[in-house]
């Protein structure tokens, strides 16, 4: 039941057909990145690079390239999963199906990892020159482990019990990294290892750190999996392999994983940082160099048949996506048990996740009041907000169920339609302006800083979304073109923008002036302000990304007839979002020419990747 490692898992894809080797020589550096960003956008297989230039590890990639594919590999454990999930939200299913309750203790015993001698892991050591240098994009800092399975105990208790399993990116070379001793631990806020962290760093020891990499794909999956905060990731690892994990005892070192293909082991030491990055990452932008802690290293370890699992992160959908979709299936119909009146909520990965969530909750607070409005509403995302990564949202759509009921979230354009033909920018925006936000967004005000706004839409239908271009648009100066993104969005582009760091800008203050006394837009209450207004407007996933990674919303909103009721602004015209790249944000990332021409041409017919993409 379960693969134990990922030798199994490699052996059972390729026999089933879903497992492609690749043994043209290809380059960590670029060239294997760039082969699986395009099977995956191609709806391709699992990838096995046999014959990786510099190293001797084989490389595997894409191994969670499609939904299908994921459901496949755990196929043997997914029901077991959904029991317990089922169990959770309504515990009465048992008087339905009472031989759920014989199962469940089977999957329940999982949860614990077993102690074990034996760990294949241990077999070989080695430095971390020796690991494959997969570098993603040209102007990544360094080569980077895109798969780390990172493994810290709570100083102060530890134990599995109090562990935490987590994917935080890791530098292995580049900037001023002593080669074979440091690599870069690049942690976001509202991740588990920061708390571990703390703790030590109060204690004034240093926090012991295991990285782990490979094994059964259970542990991958665990380690990016949201839970609730005392809930060890080791537990649902073991869950979702169908078996318990195993894990061997070092003296002196944390609990290694076994059946891992490589393990580094070594000590963070007490606020001591070092340059990391920049780095290719899931916004689709380089996150910068900036100070973050750093491992120093005292063993790397492997098993005689180690693999190297990677990926490659950049503008969504990646295979990242693929993670999304299968955590939502396992954890979605948690979330009504977890925040009262929620029904749904979607973190949309085009907008790279953390910016922009949709949600839909009831509103019964006032069930007498002649005209529904926000109300419960705004108390469902003041939770919503409050809970681990969804906290990190930029922006927050949420409508009420009981004004569509057949609405989801996961139908974008139906959704902004929906809230669009609603939503009263005088009374329907709440922002928080400095708070905190996703370290990796470079649209806020500093560092992990920036601002929110929450859109709360309830009622019935305030207007009709137009559809077609307005007839005799005037621009103002310096702007246009004008595209139709979606029914009642409006792309415009804009001068290039100048503004810095905490300021609006007078160009799109002078844009909305010029319509204080024109109803034009009276159909199109979202106006996007961009630097490209083709290129946003061409697909949903484009306007989803320009839009949400691009604006920070206590800076960036603006308002046609814009007007301020003691500290609550709102506008009774057209919302303006100003979605130009500014100055202070991270470029874009763009593939290196050459490596494109070397890749598409062993793509075409007769070449060794003809037919993967």
């Amino acid at each position: 039941m379960g693969y134990r490692n990922l030798q199994q898992c490699v052996a059972d894809l390729e026999q089933q057909g879903h497992l492609r080797r690749i043994t043209v020589p290809l380059d960590p550096n670029l060239e294997i990145g760039a082969v699986q960003r395009r099977v995956y956008e191609a709806g391709g297989p699992a990838l096995l690079f046999t014959r990786p230039v510099g190293t001797g590890f084989p490389l595997l990639g894409n191994l969670f390239g499609t939904l299908e594919r994921t459901r496949f590999i755990f196929r043997d454990t997914l029901e077991d999963i959904r029991r317990l999930v089922d169990i959770k939200i309504n515990p009465f299913t048992l008087l339905k199906n009472p031989l759920d309750l014989l199962k469940a203790p089977c999957a329940a015993w999982h949860l614990l990892p077993v102690t074990t001698g034996r760990a294949p892991v241990l077999d070989c050591q080695t430095k971390l020159s020796a690991l494959p240098r997969l570098i993603s994009w040209p102007d990544d800092g360094g080569a980077f482990l895109t798969l780390p399975q990172v493994y810290s105990e709570q100083p102060s208790r530890p134990g599995f019990g109090k562990s935490n399993l987590g994917m935080y990116r890791i530098q292995i070379s580049g900037n001023s990294y002593e080669t074979d001793r440091q690599v870069g631990l690049h942690y976001q806020i509202h991740r588990g290892i920061g708390a571990h962290h703390a703790e030590a760093i109060e204690r004034g020891e240093p926090l012991r750190v295991n990285i782990f990499l490979g094994g059964a794909p259970a542990m991958t999956v665990a380690a990016v999996m949201p839970l609730p905060e005392g809930m060890p990731e080791l537990s649902f690892a073991g869950l979702l392999a169908g078996h318990r994990l195993p894990m061997t005892r070092m003296a002196g070192k944390l609990p290694v994983y076994g059946e891992a293909d490589f393990c580094i082991t070594g000590l963070v030491h007490p606020a001591k940082t070092l340059p990391e990055g920049p780095f290719g990452d899931h916004l689709g932008y380089y996150s910068l160099i900036h100070e973050f802690p750093y491992l120093e290293v005292d063993g790397v370890y492997h098993r005689r048949d180690a693999i190297f699992p990677f990926t490659t992160v950049g503008r969504p959908p990646q295979e990242d996506t693929s993670f999304g979709a299968f955590i939502h299936e396992l954890t979605g119909p948690l979330i009504p048990t977890v925040v009262s009146g929620v029904k749904e909520v979607h973190a949309v990965d085009a907008a790279g996740v953390h910016p922009l969530l949709l949600a839909i909750a009831t509103e019964r607070y006032v069930p007498y009041a002649p005209v529904r409005q926000p109300q419960e509403l705004l108390t469902v995302a003041n939770a919503i907000l409050g809970q681990g990564q969804l906290s990190l949202a930029k922006y927050l759509f949420i409508a009420a169920q009981e004004d569509a009921p057949s609405l989801h979230t996961h139908d974008i354009a139906a959704f902004l339609s929906h809230m669009l033909e609603r939503v009263d920018w005088r009374s329907n925006l709440h922002f928080q302006t400095a708070t905190t936000i996703d370290t990796l967004d470079y649209s806020g005000s500093a560092l992990n800083e920036g601002s929110k706004v929450v859109v709360a839409a309830a009622g019935p239908v305030r207007r009709t979304l137009g559809t077609e271009l307005p007839a005799g648009c005037e621009l103002p100066p310096a702007f246009g073109p004008i595209t139709l993104c979606l029914p009642g969005i409006l792309a415009i582009q804009g001068p290039p923008s100048r503004q810095q760091r905490g300021e609006s800008d007078p160009l799109i203050e002078e844009f909305c002036r010029f319509y204080t006394d024109r109803a034009l837009f009276e159909r199109f209450p979202l106006i996007i302000i961009c630097d490209d207004a083709l290129f946003t407007a061409t697909t949903l996933n484009n306007f989803l990304w320009v839009t949400f990674t691009r604006s920070n919303p206590a800076t960036d909103i603006y308002g046609i007839q814009a007007e301020q009721r003691g500290r609550h602004w709102g506008c009774r015209g057209p919302l303006v979002i100003d979605a130009r790249i500014k100055p202070f944000h991270a470029p874009p990332l763009v593939e290196d020419p050459e490596v494109t021409r070397k890749i598409e041409s062993l793509a075409a017919p007769g070449g060794p990747l003809h037919g993967l993409f």
